[in-house]
């Protein structure tokens, strides 16, 4: 059983590999899969940094954890990057495995804007980490409807919110204000190194 975790990463941060690790233990998966987004349909590539600092990045933070593993199948991919393509593209690498999408709340409520949503679902589970900003009444409704329509199969995490976000590292990096302890000291350095997430 194989986790998929996609996202920006831009930076990756305390909270992405705590909900990881969470993930894994909780739903005994053999290993989780960070994926750094190529071109995301659901966001301005320009507010992303270079993709390969991103990549190099989780690279460094997930570098201690045998249980982690990372791919570059969507930076190598030309166009806009779609989870359904990705999904089948880690399935025809891993046949035999059980694939297990990991999303948040705020995430899977969106899914009815999402490219090709029911090959989604039929290429894996969906595991949900819930979100302070989305209401259990809406998550709720929104795992029924895909239930009764798609036979998705959706379990929530019990993994507790991590107060950090990537926006808010990167403003306090412009203000010239300390990320110690949100960050790996390694992507820190890495962040100082190559003078990211200067501009305005």
């Amino acid at each position: 059983m194989i986790g998929i975790f996609g996202g920006s990463f831009n930076p990756i941060h305390i909270g992405h590999l705590l909900l990881a690790e969470y993930i894994r233990e909780e739903f005994k998966l053999n290993k989780i899969i960070f994926i750094p987004t190529g071109n995301p349909p659901h966001k301005d590539a320009r507010e992303l940094e270079l993709a390969q600092h991103r990549y190099n990045m989780v690279r460094l933070a997930i570098d201690s954890n045998p249980f982690f593993d990372i791919s570059d199948v969507e930076l190598k991919r030309e166009g806009i990057s779609y989870t359904s393509d990705t999904l089948k593209e880690i399935g025809s690498k891993y046949p035999c495995e059980e694939l297990f999408f990991i999303c948040g709340s705020d995430s899977i409520i969106q899914f009815p804007t999402w490219h090709e949503i029911g090959k989604i679902f039929e290429l894996s589970n969906i595991i949900v980490a819930k979100r302070p900003n989305v209401s259990e009444e809406k998550l709720n409704n929104m795992i029924c409807e895909f239930k009764k329509k798609y036979r998705a199969r959706i379990i929530c995490s019990a993994a507790p919110h991590i107060e950090i976000s990537s926006s808010e590292i990167r403003s306090k990096i412009r203000k010239g204000l300390s990320i110690r302890y949100m960050v790996p000291f390694t992507v820190a350095e890495y962040i100082k190194t190559n003078n990211l997430y200067q501009g305005v």
